[in-house]
């Protein structure tokens, strides 16, 4: 058609390597092992930095100095709490159901609480960020308590964002170093660029809907195992190996029956994933009653190595999963809960994208995604079926 941009047809590649649109929140190297948020290296914001900072950097373009740390600080604290509506509307749901189906249904209701939601500047949508990342946690924590039949905990103002979620979970304040570890962890799952849910979170936001129904559209991609769901995935692994001696066993069987090794590969890192290297340390740091399982996935790590050289040729390495479903289980939380344990994290990139998306300049994004799809329907011939009405067709 005159005018129409054809593109070379590409099959099943789930348009990786394809560039969709322009950001400036972060940068992946892949053959390199590097990832950085808005330019810092993720070893030195891991290392120096706090989720808040991150945050501050990823929402508002920089790391912050002390006079918008506290004031932000104070902002996330004071936006913890949850309407009740909203702490009711978990007590409805069955005590099986999926904790990221009740993450994902509890998004759209905090929509309805938000003051915010009918401003459509960038500071409104900025803001409405801040209190999703604040509540998201106090979601979290709250269905884990609902479920396990345990009285639901207000948020501790005077906790940091890390600690005060392994409160309002565990009922135990977190020791200092248990709660280095996990803000640690948020930082390093804060943003990875156009990941599954981040572009879901992009797309939905091009279509001019609002913050809440881009982030829901996140956690719902973020829930399948090949995604946020794959820490779930290994710590059932982990489960099924009797032992550290019984893993080369273990990786051997599950090869051969043509199966994966969750937690090691990944789409776009063909070198080691630099946030592993660091979840490796903060493992091995816990040093709790469940570090076995660190040795146990280490033995796992080094024979599926070992068995995808002698079989392909080739590397592979492991991927932020394959430790932080160590890390996540020697925290105390229950493994159905560790992807939205991540959502936790990630939720601070998905809204810097949504930010993004709305307020980029027009010539770095695309108005609307809309991708295009090559149609390999065979149906009666290049004129198409003729329509039998029902009475003529054949059949019983």
């Amino acid at each position: 058609m005159a005018g129409e941009v054809c593109f070379p047809r590409v099959k099943n590649v789930g348009l990786r390597g394809i560039p969709v649109a322009d950001t400036k929140v972060s940068y992946i190297d892949g053959a390199k092992g590097e990832l950085q948020y808005r330019g810092f290296k993720i070893q030195d914001l891991a290392q120096y930095s706090t989720f808040t900072e991150v945050i501050h950097l990823l929402l508002y373009g920089e790391l912050p100095g002390k006079t918008q740390l506290e004031p932000l600080s104070r902002r996330l604290a004071a936006a913890r709490a949850v309407p009740e509506a909203v702490i009711a509307s978990l007590r409805h749901h069955p005590k099986h159901a999926s904790p990221m189906d009740v993450l994902q249904g509890a998004v759209p209701f905090l929509a309805g609480h938000d003051a915010d939601l009918v401003l459509t500047d960038k500071a409104a949508v900025q803001r409405q960020s801040e209190r999703l990342i604040a509540r998201l946690p106090t979601v979290v924590a709250a269905w884990e308590r609902i479920r396990t039949g345990q009285p639901v905990l207000a948020p501790k103002a005077e906790l940091g964002h890390a600690a005060n979620f392994l409160y309002m979970l565990t009922g135990k304040e977190p020791s200092e170093k248990a709660a280095h570890i996990f803000d640690v962890c948020l930082v390093l799952h804060a943003d990875h660029t156009f990941n599954a849910s981040t572009f879901a979170a992009r797309e939905v936001a091009s279509t001019r809907a609002h913050l809440y129904a881009s982030v829901a559209a996140g956690v719902g991609a973020l829930s399948g195992e090949l995604h946020g769901g794959a820490n779930t995935q290994v710590m059932a692994m982990l489960q099924q190996i009797d032992g550290v001696d019984d893993a080369a066993r273990f990786v051997r069987a599950r090869l051969d029956a043509g199966e994966r090794v969750m937690g090691m590969g990944h789409a776009v890192y063909t070198t080691l994933d630099p946030r592993a290297a660091i979840l490796k340390e903060l493992a091995l740091g816990l040093d709790t009653a469940d570090s076995t399982w660190v040795e146990i996935a280490e033995r796992v790590r080094e024979t599926t190595q070992e068995e995808f050289r002698k079989r392909k040729g080739k590397d592979i390495y492991p991927n932020v999963d394959f430790y932080s479903a160590a890390v996540y289980y020697q925290l105390g939380i229950a493994p159905d809960q560790f992807t939205p344990v991540f959502a936790l994290g990630r939720i601070a990139g998905w809204c810097a994208h949504v930010v993004e998306e709305k307020f980029a300049e027009a010539q770095e994004k695309p108005e609307l995604y809309r991708p295009q799809a090559e149609y390999i329907g065979d149906y009666c011939g290049p004129q198409g079926c003729a329509f039998v009405p029902l009475g003529e067709r054949g059949g019983a």
